[in-house]
């Protein structure tokens, strides 16, 4: 989302920054950007809106155009709506609740509540931003999305400029995520009983620093310094923290989108572990930053020869600025973007008639979502 503002700003876009959530302790610093406080089941959105005329409203993920794009689309006919998925929220849910019944993660597990949701959410927009070139598939090829309404954009990321420590001046081994997201908390799950206890028979003086905001007493009590494991909760500066390892290890099981632990260390010349899910939609015909397996056991070995092999080690970091270049140039994919939103603007109304299933979905939506809206809005008025 911050790129996204980066990328409208430089287009010379006024930004207003609209949310119902109220600011954390944590919250960004949106500099020159004018933010409003906004009320779900409101009314008032609606009028504040339409007196700002907004030409381009974009959605942070599907929920956000469910509560308010009728609300937009009806006060402002004329703004084009994108939307950014962030990532395919039904893949994450169907590989969660595949390892959850221990079973392997099948296609015809997308096929959910959650999905029709989503799906419906992306056909209503005029074009939604697809961060993974694996999730533009699966929306293309199972879900049958045309592609006329998607746009292939990952994260935004300056060519590196590489300028980090070498192998002998790092130490140890680093994982980090936020403890809210399910897929980070499964992770050192599998990191704590599984394996670093592998790791450590090989390496028994080698530590593991785990990094993650929202750390509860559960979690905060997995921490074992005798064995080399550390529970550190939030850390100020990921970068940083990321910068002293030696190798950044990441066994996730379940998830989706692109993995922003793995994009930072890739920055930081940290060579990483990670699964398939973990790679997913980074290592396009690259040679990946360091390791990718699935087969724990395996993992923890090849973690072990990934750290102690320098040769090997600086060819990781070497293959994770070249998958920066090749994949993430934020000038290629601006570019890309501006003219595919000039298109847009300029053929809306032949873009839009091309879109029936959209505007089919618009008109039921428009019904059902806004009247539930309105019955909420009432009821929250008696109280």
């Amino acid at each position: 989302m911050m790129e996204l503002i980066r990328f409208f700003e430089a287009q010379k876009f006024a930004i207003h920054f609209a949310s119902a959530a109220v600011r954390g302790e944590f919250s960004s610093e949106l500099n020159d950007i004018q933010i409003h406080q906004v009320k779900m089941n409101d009314s008032s959105f609606d009028d504040w809106v339409e007196s700002l005329e907004p030409s381009h409203v974009l959605f942070d993920r599907f929920m956000v155009e469910e509560q308010f794009g009728w609300r937009v689309r009806k006060a402002c006919p004329e703004a084009i709506c994108l939307l950014d998925t962030e990532d395919l929220h039904c893949l994450r849910g169907a590989r969660q609740a595949a390892l959850k019944a221990n079973r392997k993660f099948e296609t015809n597990d997308l096929i959910s509540d959650i999905s029709k949701r989503e799906i419906a959410s992306i056909f209503r927009c005029d074009l939604s931003l697809i961060i993974s070139l694996t999730e533009m598939d699966i929306l293309e090829s199972f879900f049958q999305v045309p592609r006329s309404i998607l746009h292939y954009i990952p994260f935004l990321i300056e060519e590196p400029k590489p300028s980090v420590k070498d192998f002998e001046a790092r130490s140890n081994f680093v994982s980090i995520g936020n403890f809210l997201h399910a897929p980070n908390k499964d992770a050192v799950m599998v990191l704590k009983e599984t394996v670093w206890p592998l790791i450590r028979k090989q390496l028994p003086t080698a530590e593991l620093h785990v990094y993650g905001a929202y750390m509860d007493n559960n979690l905060g009590r997995m921490s074992d310094p005798k064995n080399g494991f550390h529970m550190n909760g939030r850390a100020e500066h990921s970068i940083e923290v990321i910068s002293e390892a030696r190798v950044l290890l990441a066994p996730l099981r379940m998830g989706a989108g692109l993995k922003g632990k793995l994009i930072e260390a890739m920055q930081c010349g940290t060579p990483n572990v990670t699964t398939s899910i973990g790679a997913e939609g980074m290592n396009e015909g690259n040679t990946w930053s360091g390791v990718v397996e699935d087969d724990l056991e395996a993992f923890a070995t090849k973690a072990v020869q990934l750290y102690s092999d320098q040769e090997k080690w600086n060819k990781a970091q070497i293959a994770g600025y070249e998958i920066l270049s090749n994949q993430f140039s934020e000038e290629v994919h601006k570019k890309q973007f501006q003219e595919r939103l000039t298109q847009l603007e300029a053929n809306i109304e032949t873009h839009r008639k091309s879109n029936f299933i959209g505007s089919m979905l618009q008109f039921h939506n428009q019904r059902s979502t806004e009247f539930m809206g309105r019955w909420i809005e009432v009821k929250n008025a008696k109280k």
